[in-house]
C-alpha cells in the first residue's frame, strides 16, 4: 500500500494522508467567483483536485470533492450594474456557464457544489457565533471580524500581521475598530438589488465567511484537505481558517494545498488584468483532450505557462497516446512492464507529481512501441483514466513497428547518447527508407509512418 504525501501549506512540509478504509477523505475546493465564463486559470484547480480524486479512488480511498459557487460578491454587483441586468440573473447565467464549461472537460461533477446564495442560514449561523464568543462585533449593519482576537491568524501564509491588508480599501473604514479588520456580513446598500434578512439587517454575506460555512456545513471541522489557487491563501484562506477557530475552536482542515497560477507572458492570468483565455474557447481551438494533457503537464504546486506551443506539445502527446493505443491488444500489459507503471501511482503518491507520473507513463508508451505486439493496454488505460484521458480514441489503422526499425531506432538513440551524430543520422536515413519518421517528443524517441 502506499503512502500518500501533500505538501501543506501551513507547516511547509509533506503530510501524510490516512489509509484508506475509513471515512471518506473531504476535499473542499474554492471555486469561481461567477460574474464571467470563466478562463484557463479558473480551470487549473478544477482540473487538479478532479484528477486528484481520481487518484485516491485508484488506491482504495472514498472521497467526497466539494467545490463551491461564489455567486455573491461584489464583483458580481458592479459587472451586473455593467450590463444593466439584475445581480442575480447574471450569477444564474454564470453559474450555468461555469458547469457547462466544466461539464466540456469531461472529468465528472463534484459530490457537492454548493451555491453561497443556497447557504445563508449556515452562514449566518457562523458569524452569530463568531459574535457570541468575541471574535466579531456589529457596527451599523456591518460585521466585522476581529483579527487581533485570533492568536494563530497569520500562521497559515505566514505573514506578520503588521504587513497584512484585507483589501477592502475604504470600504467600512470608519466602522472598523481595527483597519485588520474584515467583513463578514455587509449591510445593504442603495443600487445593490440582492440581498438577505440577518439579526443585524438586510444585507449579505463577506467573502471569506461563505467558504468557512459551506465547507464546515458538508465536510465538517478539521476534515482533511482544503484546496485552492496559491492567489487565495492571503486574504480568503488565512480568514477562513480564522473563522472557523474563532466560531468553533477547532481548525478548518489539516492540510492546505495550494495549486499555482497560470501565467501569460509572465504575469498571473485574471480577468481584472484582461490577460485571459477563457476555457470554452481554449477547448474549442485545441480539443478537450489536449487542454486535460496541457494542465496535467506541470507540478500542481507551480506556475504554469500558457502558450500556443504549450498547447501544441499536449495535443502531439495525445497523439503519441492515440498512436499507441491504436497498436495495443486488449488485454493485460506484460508483467516486466509493471515498474513503469508502479513509476507512475509512485509519483502520485508523492505530492501528485503529475510531470514525473507523465514521464512514466511515456516511458511506458515507448517499451510497448519497442515491442511492437504482443502488448495489452491493461497498464496504459489504467493510467489514462487517473489523468482523465481514459476516452482518447484509437488512431484507427496504425502500423506496428517491426522489429527491425524498432532496432534501428534503438541504435540511433544510443549513438546519439554517445555523441556520434553521423552515424544517428545514418540511421535516420535508414529508417526513412523504409517508411519510418523519427519523433522526438518529451517522452523520447518514436517511429512514426511516413505521411501519417
Amino acid at each position: 500500500m502506499r503512502t500518500v504525501r501533500i505538501h501543506d501549506t501551513r507547516s511547509g512540509e509533506l503530510r501524510e494522508l490516512r489509509e484508506p478504509g475509513g471515512e471518506p477523505i473531504g476535499i473542499y475546493a474554492c471555486g469561481p467567483t461567477v460574474y464571467n465564463r470563466i478562463h484557463i486559470g479558473n480551470a487549473r484547480p478544477f482540473v487538479v483536485f478532479s484528477l486528484f480524486s481520481r487518484f485516491l479512488r485508484a488506491q482504495g480511498y472514498g472521497v467526497r470533492l466539494v467545490f463551491n459557487v461564489t455567486d455573491i460578491n461584489d464583483k458580481i454587483y458592479e459587472a451586473a450594474a455593467r450590463r444593466q441586468i439584475p445581480s442575480d440573473q447574471l450569477a444564474s447565467e454564470m453559474t450555468a456557464a461555469y458547469f457547462a464549461d466544466t461539464d466540456a472537460l469531461a472529468l465528472g461533477r463534484p459530490d457537492a457544489e454548493p451555491l453561497a446564495s443556497e447557504m445563508i442560514g449556515p452562514i449566518v449561523a457562523q458569524i452569530a457565533a463568531l459574535i457570541e464568543r468575541g471574535h466579531a462585533y456589529e457596527a451599523g449593519g456591518d460585521v466585522y471580524f476581529r483579527v487581533r482576537s485570533d492568536a494563530g491568524y497569520g500562521s497559515l501564509s505566514h505573514r506578520r500581521i503588521e504587513d497584512m491588508d484585507q483589501g477592502e480599501g475604504l470600504d467600512g473604514a470608519e466602522r472598523k475598530q481595527d483597519p485588520l479588520d474584515f467583513a463578514l456580513w455587509k449591510g445593504r446598500k442603495e443600487g445593490e438589488d440582492t440581498w438577505w434578512p440577518s439579526p443585524w439587517g438586510d444585507g449579505r454575506p463577506g467573502w471569506h465567511i461563505e467558504c468557512s460555512a459551506m465547507a464546515g456545513d458538508l465536510l465538517g471541522l478539521d476534515f482533511d484537505i482544503h484546496g485552492g489557487g496559491s492567489d487565495l491563501l492571503f486574504p480568503h484562506h488565512e480568514n477562513e481558517a480564522a473563522q472557523a477557530r474563532g466560531a468553533t475552536g477547532s481548525e478548518l482542515a489539516r492540510i492546505w494545498m495550494h495549486n499555482g497560477m497560470i501565467q501569460m507572458t509572465g504575469e498571473k492570468m485574471a480577468k481584472s488584468v484582461g490577460n485571459i483565455a477563457l476555457l470554452h474557447e481554449v477547448l474549442a481551438a485545441h480539443g478537450r483532450d489536449a487542454t486535460v494533457m496541457y494542465l496535467a503537464s506541470a507540478h500542481y504546486r507551480q506556475p504554469q505557462a500558457f502558450s500556443e506551443a504549450e498547447l501544441e506539445d499536449a495535443r502531439r502527446r495525445v497523439e503519441r497516446v492515440r498512436e499507441t493505443l491504436g497498436r495495443l491488444e486488449p488485454g493485460e500489459s506484460p508483467a516486466d512492464m509493471a515498474a513503469h507503471r508502479e513509476a507512475f501511482f509512485d509519483a502520485l503518491a508523492g505530492d501528485f507529481n503529475t510531470p514525473a507520473a507523465l514521464a512514466a507513463m511515456f516511458d511506458w508508451i515507448r517499451e510497448a512501441n519497442r515491442r511492437g505486439s504482443g502488448v495489452g493496454s491493461g497498464d496504459l488505460l489504467a493510467m489514462l483514466t487517473v489523468l482523465g484521458l481514459e476516452g482518447v480514441e484509437p488512431r484507427r489503422g496504425a502500423v506496428d513497428v517491426d522489429g527491425h526499425a524498432a532496432e534501428l531506432l534503438e541504435r540511433r538513440e544510443q549513438a546519439r547518447q554517445s555523441r556520434e551524430f553521423a552515424l544517428a543520422d545514418e540511421l535516420r536515413d535508414e529508417l526513412r527508407a523504409l517508411g519510418w519518421e523519427i519523433r522526438d517528443g518529451p517522452g523520447g524517441p518514436e517511429l512514426i509512418a511516413a505521411g501519417r
